[in-house]
């Protein structure tokens, strides 16, 4: 696994630059350098032609998606993005099908991804603290993101075909966006994204 395409979904809108999220970019490329890795890039407030941007997760051994939580649902650029690009993927190296047949459609349904032995991440970040998702009678009902919010977005992932590995959800980054938080954060970011490199190229 030496090929890595980050996708940055830190859309620019109203309150929101950006700016956390081309940080956790930042880490990650220089994380990923480091390690000998190739890396291409893809931030969602650009221009895009929807058929170059296949030719990325063609590419790529891993997906990496850094991305706000607006709403409890992904941005809405990189939904588009998301749209756009999968949709230019058909028959074109993201999937083929839905993978039912036509004589027996009840069965199969999402197995028809041409992305298998590719693997994905998807690291969020929320102005809800940790504790939302985690206290009873918080806001969240002790559902945690990957298991809630994240839940379609992880199987639009596995519809392709994608593994997915373990990411990272960054809380609290308005009203406690403390400059030791973020230090904090970064360390057990990298320790993080380290330990998940290793791991993939020990069983590689």
């Amino acid at each position: 696994m030496k090929n890595i395409f980050i996708i940055n979904g830190g859309q620019k809108f109203a309150h929101s630059g950006g700016a956390f999220n081309n940080t956790l970019n930042r880490w990650t490329i220089e994380t990923l350098q480091k390690n000998g890795y190739q890396v291409r890039g893809f931030n969602v407030n650009d221009e895009f032609n929807p058929k170059t941007e296949v030719e990325n997760f063609k590419w790529a051994d891993m997906i990496i998606y850094h991305m706000p939580i607006w709403w409890f649902q992904v941005p809405n650029r990189l939904k588009f993005y998301i749209d756009e690009v999968f949709t230019a993927g058909h028959e074109n190296g993201i999937y083929q099908n839905d993978g039912r047949s036509r004589q027996n459609p009840d069965v199969n349904y999402g197995t028809g991804g041409l992305m298998h032995g590719k693997k994905y991440m998807v690291n969020t970040t929320w102005n809800a603290p940790e504790t939302a998702f985690t206290l009873p009678g918080e806001f969240f009902d002790q559902v945690a993101v990957d298991d809630g919010i994240l839940f379609g977005f992880h199987k639009m992932n596995q519809f392709t075909g994608m593994e997915r590995l373990d990411g990272f959800h960054f809380h609290d980054l308005e009203k406690n966006a403390t400059s030791e938080r973020i230090e904090n954060y970064q360390k057990a970011y990298n320790e993080h994204l380290n330990k998940v490199l290793q791991l993939e190229n020990q069983y590689a």
